[in-house]
């Protein structure tokens, strides 16, 4: 193996190894984007970044003299093409977008890719372990000290007996205190409708709340639905 296949040999397994990297860390937390999408689209962009360099040797103008070489012409592309990638991983339910941040660090684990396609591998070792450290860290702090980045907001209506109605009221106000809106209606046949609008963490499912108002007696149905403008 030349000294020329060698180089290309050490910057394509630079590549494959830093995409796996942040492959890694998407796939520990489950995303849509994992190893094999994050380790191909660095590697992808690595390939393109050296054909760019190497596959498009100077163009003759005349017998003395060269034309220049656009070596960014493919690897500019790179930019463009990362986006449509990084745009299948966006979705919105409701009010509410998913996968920005898995766009996001695809279009990252591109820029690891080209830098190791042009043999700069000082800023490729180095964006990789920032990105983990931002990935790992930023969901940390948000977790723990961004409260509404981690909560949703639901709108539950409890219809239940007139009886069971003033225990499931206080109940809500005693144990969600991110009430938005509470209020209780009594209807005929000694039923009551509760409604709320309350922010409640990410975590809990709208199983584990069903489990938790069925362990009150006098409950006749139970709607959870998450809550936007247009759910009044």
């Amino acid at each position: 193996m030349g000294i020329y296949e060698l180089t290309i040999a050490i910057r394509v397994i630079s590549a494959l190894l830093l995409g796996f990297a942040i492959g890694l860390e998407r796939e520990m937390t489950n995303k849509y984007a994992g190893l094999r999408t994050n380790i191909l689209v660095c590697l992808g962009a690595c390939v393109f970044t050296i054909i760019s360099i190497y596959g498009f040797p100077a163009i003759t103008v005349t017998d003395a003299e060269f034309g220049t070489r656009d070596t960014a012409r493919v690897a500019a592309q790179v930019v463009t093409g990362i986006g449509f990638i990084g745009g299948g991983t966006v979705l919105r339910h409701g009010a509410t977008v998913f996968g920005l941040t898995t766009a996001a660090t695809l279009f990252m684990s591109a820029a690891i890719g080209m830098a190791c396609g042009a043999g700069m591998f000082d800023l490729a070792l180095i964006a990789t372990i920032v990105s983990i450290i931002t990935l790992v860290s930023i969901r940390f702090f948000e977790k723990n000290v961004l409260s509404t980045k981690n909560t949703k907001r639901l709108k539950i209506i409890i219809n239940c007996s007139t009886a069971a109605s003033v225990e499931i009221y206080e109940y809500f106000i005693n144990k969600y205190p991110n009430l938005k809106e509470i209020s209780k209606k009594d209807d005929k046949d000694e039923v009551t409708k509760i409604t709320v609008i309350t922010d409640v963490r990410l975590k809990k499912s709208s199983q584990d709340l069903y489990k938790e108002f069925n362990n009150f007696k006098g409950i006749e149905s139970i709607s959870i639905q998450e809550f936007n403008d247009n759910t009044l």
